[in-house]
């Protein structure tokens, strides 16, 4: 970025008394909120210029750069600023967990809010949402792929790596296919259910969001027919 383009930017920016701006950072694949942090100007140029997440340590009066020392680094997928100029949200490709406590997220004390019935009626309406599932899924395969909690299947395929996720994804498939030459639905079920799963992971391990694959079904949609989708 130029001098120009970079006091264009910081123009643009509602720093507080302080200098500084809060930046919400978000997994750019399961869009789940990692963590909240402080950036200066200088902060938000390296960030910028280097494509990997600077902040400003208000505790310990420092810049400092995001896995420099635990090795759970933030590579910038995007970067914007909100309407009102006074916050950035930065979607970053996250390697390990994002919070010193070794969480995949820094917001994993839950709240409850039993005398919101607006809140309720929302939260009633998600669950109610078709999809909502595969969202909580990949949730979970982001935090799996993150904390790599002892024990976890997920932890184990991840471990293993992408040669053992294809085979699993491969033995799924032929699953499915068995279940269905069978004309057996209740096992048609249970093993696509296997077979999304092990997509899913295979995703997070590719790095390739769910919604890229939304998009390119959407993508599909009202375009002239081919053999892969009719």
């Amino acid at each position: 970025m130029t001098e120009n383009n970079q006091n264009e930017l910081s123009s643009k920016i509602k720093w507080d008394d302080a200098g500084l701006v809060p930046a919400i950072v978000q997994d750019a694949q399961s869009k789940e909120v990692l963590m909240m942090a402080y950036m200066n100007k200088e902060s938000l140029q390296l960030s910028v210029e280097s494509g990997v997440t600077w902040f400003w340590s208000r505790s310990r009066g420092e810049l400092w750069n995001k896995g420099a020392t635990s090795g759970h680094t933030q590579r910038i997928v995007s970067m914007a600023y909100d309407c009102d100029g006074d916050t950035l949200l930065v979607k970053v490709d996250q390697k390990g967990p994002a919070c010193h406590t070794g969480r995949y997220s820094c917001f994993f004390n839950p709240v409850e809010v039993s005398g919101n019935a607006e809140a309720s009626s929302e939260a009633a309406a998600a669950s109610s949402d078709r999809f909502a599932t595969l969202g909580q899924l990949e949730g979970v395969i982001a935090e799996r792929y993150a904390e790599r909690p002892e024990g976890s299947y997920t932890t184990y395929l991840f471990d293993k790596g992408v040669d053992k996720i294809l085979k699993k994804v491969g033995e799924e498939a032929s699953e499915v296919i068995i279940a269905a030459k069978n004309k057996d639905n209740d096992e048609l079920r249970s093993e696509v259910g296997d077979l999304i799963f092990h997509l899913m992971v295979l995703l997070r391990e590719r790095g390739l969001p769910f919604d890229d694959v939304i998009s390119e079904i959407s993508s599909r949609h009202g375009k002239p027919t081919t053999n892969k989708m009719r």
